[in-house]
């Protein structure tokens, strides 16, 4: 059976639910496909530690405010979350799920989205499943012969999962950072680093990161002088167990190893360090695989944008991917901007 809408949002996480919005708002015909059961996006799969880097008033999606959590300046992941199901209710948003979209196809003045669950044909689509799906792992010697547990950030949940373990954490971002932070007290801890951690000022979170990354974007349109964006201030943002754990002398970055041997890793010099796990602290890529079909991947995997449009196919949109499609607009305050711009340049595509 074959369907229609004028747009199809494939994505029901933050970004898809900010496109949403601005869509209904324009009086537009719409249908969010969302992957997972329910409500809550990537935001449903964090460790149980996580809190956001801003409070709750800097971290709402358009049109709703995201109510403070009791007791807490920043908000965990399970706020977050009851913040999205509430959200997606509020504005009566079209939501599938879970539909989990295999291909977009060009298809004459149409698109076709292939689904597990039947297809859709649509005028637009904006493509908004994020990067949570696609963990990346770096390529290095020795990771099929250690002999220990190996995971990612996106598998990792809580330090009771490793107390009393030798651990070795990669990765010297916030996720390198709060992880290491996490483990710091009840295992034997390594952390291992590309480049010596680059802490941000205590005083910083999200809201100035947010600026950071605005006033970036603002001067590359007009031409002028990169200002560095975030990366100028540092990696890493001190929050509250990031900075009790450094201060106390728990957070000892290392340089990175250069190979796995079976009980643990290697540094160049043939230094070791026995480990019974491994957590990869090394990023994400987009989650693009849908869109292979359309054949508008670069050399680097990144698709070219005009603003969100896709440079080489006017019918499609990306959300959420990173500075890439909009300044901060994989955050929740950063992407009501380009998503409110997507929708827009939607509407006008179908008059």
């Amino acid at each position: 059976m074959t369907r229609t809408s004028q747009v199809v949002v494939i994505g029901g996480g933050q970004s898809g639910l900010a496109a949403g919005y601005h869509l209904r708002r324009l009086g537009v015909d719409f249908v969010i496909l969302d992957a997972q059961t329910t409500a809550g996006g990537a935001w449903q799969r964090t460790w149980d530690s996580l809190h956001l880097f801003s409070p709750a008033a800097y971290s709402s999606l358009p049109g709703r405010l995201m109510p403070p959590q009791a007791g807490a300046t920043y908000p965990d992941a399970q706020h977050v979350v009851e913040y999205l199901a509430d959200y997606e209710k509020r504005y009566e948003l079209p939501l599938e799920r879970p539909v989990r979209v295999l291909g977009v196809h060009r298809d004459g003045p149409f698109l076709r989205v292939e689904t597990d669950s039947g297809t859709w044909r649509t005028r637009a689509v904006i493509s908004a499943t994020g990067t949570w799906w696609r963990p990346f792992l770096p390529a290095i010697r020795g990771r099929d012969v250690f002999g220990g547990r190996q995971l990612h950030t996106a598998e990792y949940r809580s330090p009771q999962d490793f107390a009393g373990q030798r651990v070795i954490v990669v990765g010297g971002g916030n996720s390198g950072a709060q992880i290491a932070a996490d483990l710091a007290h009840d295992t034997e801890l390594t952390w291992s680093t590309q480049r010596p951690p680059r802490f941000l000022a205590d005083d910083i979170d999200g809201r100035a990161l947010f600026d950071a990354a605005t006033a970036r974007r603002r001067a590359l349109d007009a031409g002028r002088t990169d200002t560095g964006g975030v990366a100028s201030l540092g990696d890493i943002v001190a929050v509250a167990p990031v900075r009790e754990a450094r201060d106390r002398g728990l957070l000892k970055a290392s340089p990175m190893f250069t190979r796995l041997v079976p009980g643990g890793v290697e540094w160049a010099d043939g230094t070791r360090a026995e480990a019974d796990a491994i957590i990869w602290c090394t990023g994400f890529r987009p989650a693009l695989s849908h869109l292979s079909p359309l054949q508008l991947r670069g050399p680097r995997g990144h698709i070219a944008t005009l603003g969100t449009r896709a440079a080489d196919e006017p019918r499609l949109h990306l959300l959420g991917y990173g500075d890439w499609t909009g300044p901060a607009s994989a955050t929740l305050i950063g992407v009501g901007r380009p998503a409110r711009e997507a929708a827009r340049e939607i509407a006008d595509l179908l008059q």
